[in-house]
């Protein structure tokens, strides 16, 4: 499998072979990428009309003009191609998935690339035992902290690794889950699962598809539901209240699942997730013009924060996280002075890799507060930074920051740092 790429046009031809073996039209290979999506809890906006995926298939195949299936494409025609039609895995030289391989390659797909769908496939198919799910055998303890471990893994790559390479990551470790839950009901599963589902709703939030984001936040309730111990249910219910809001921007929604993380935070054992409970609470009401509501569940963040050593589950949620939702809540209720400091002080200690998402998001929001403290050009400072990173992160909730303070610039009638600003965000985020 070392072939190197001797053009797009044999890509293409390898494309439609393996097409055409099957028995496959265009609209049949469609259907079948279509029902491969919504078995990895892949399903996206776009892809939902067979019509449209039908048109994107035979770009692959132009005998003039092939396109490379984009990175989300390559990992469904993996999951395909790697199954016989009897539904049993086939790997090996000679096999439709090593024929889909070098397609690939000559496709200009990168080695590095390569190995990531070949990895992402033998997960796949050792945890199924090589059979359709249904018959697999439930993996022992070891296999299940081996599972827990790659969720982790993959959510502290958040920041570091493209978003979109994070839910290809998950995809298999989504339907694994799915599968144990079948039979399976022992605690250290259901946390598992319901990691796993929290996890695939934030990424599926991150790129851009909130049915599916929601569908995924549903199963991770339910099933975090089921555990004694509320920390998990707690979890599922920040995230999902935070995603909500900037999914829809609807701070009333919103606020009714804020209101159920911080009542079964209160539940379960850990300071960190009532205080990170209490933190969006008062985001969610600050944003909804409640200004004594926000300033009331800030107070207690705080007061919960001072907890946080005795916390048997810390959560990465500190004061330095809480400054940063303590300055955008000032950010609402109108004292800039307040905000910038708060801000400033979280921005500082976001330095990790894991922290790029949010150092874009608290970035943007220092400089809202610079700009209101009438300094645009160090406003504009700031936000080329946060446009590297929400370029370099893909990060969904930066690149609407970004947006709001493009429009207080030009509210403020900063054209010239706007002019500025906006040839940065073409130059990395439209013109790329």
């Amino acid at each position: 499998m070392g072939m190197t790429s001797i053009g797009p046009v044999t890509g293409s031809n390898l494309l439609r072979h393996l097409r055409e073996s099957r028995g496959w039209s265009w609209a049949d290979l469609a259907r079948a990428l279509r029902e491969t999506a919504g078995q990895l809890a892949m399903t996206s906006p776009s892809d939902r009309r067979v019509a449209s995926i039908q048109r994107t298939v035979a770009r692959w195949e132009s005998p003039t003009d092939p396109t490379s299936p984009g990175e989300r494409y390559q990992y469904l025609l993996a999951h395909l191609y790697a199954r016989t039609a009897s539904g049993t895995f086939a790997l090996g030289p000679g096999s439709d998935f090593a024929a889909l391989l070098d397609a690939l390659r000559h496709s200009g797909s990168p080695e590095h690339r390569i190995r990531h769908l070949v990895e992402a496939v033998t997960r796949t198919a050792a945890t199924s035992g090589g059979v359709d799910g249904d018959h697999a055998s439930m993996p022992d303890e070891a296999a299940v902290h081996q599972l827990a471990d790659q969720v982790s893994g993959i959510n502290s790559q958040i920041g570091s690794t493209p978003l979109v390479r994070l839910q290809l990551q998950l995809a298999p470790i989504v339907v694994t889950c799915q599968r144990m839950l079948r039979s399976e009901h022992r605690d250290e599963v259901l946390a598992l699962a319901a990691d796993a589902f929290a996890l695939a709703a934030r990424l599926a939030f991150e790129t851009r598809d909130d049915e599916t984001a929601e569908s995924l936040y549903q199963k991770a309730r339910k099933t975090a539901g089921r555990l004694p111990n509320r920390r998990h249910r707690a979890a599922v219910l920040t995230s999902h209240a935070m995603v909500t809001l900037h999914a829809t921007g609807n701070p009333e929604t919103a606020g009714q699942i804020a209101r159920a993380a911080v009542t079964e935070a209160h539940r379960s054992d850990s300071y960190a997730l009532r205080a990170r409970a209490h933190a969006i609470h008062a985001e969610v009401s600050a944003r909804a013009g409640q200004a004594h509501h926000a300033l009331t569940a800030l107070e207690r963040a705080w007061t919960t924060v001072e907890q946080l050593a005795i916390d048997q589950y810390p959560s990465g949620f500190n004061a330095d996280r809480l400054d940063g939702f303590d300055g955008l809540c000032a950010l609402y209720v109108g004292d800039a002075d307040h905000a910038h400091a708060r801000l400033e002080r979280s921005l500082a200690t976001m330095t990790q890799p894991r922290d790029a998402v949010q150092r874009g998001i608290i970035g943007t929001d220092l400089a809202l507060a610079r700009l209101r403290l009438g300094d645009p050009a160090a406003s504009v400072t700031l936000l080329h930074e946060a446009v590297d990173l929400a370029a370099t992160t893909g990060g969904r909730v930066p690149a609407q920051r970004l947006r709001h303070a493009r429009k207080a610039l030009r509210q403020a009638q900063a054209e010239a740092h706007l002019a500025e600003l906006d040839d940065h965000i073409h130059d990395v985020l439209i013109g790329r």
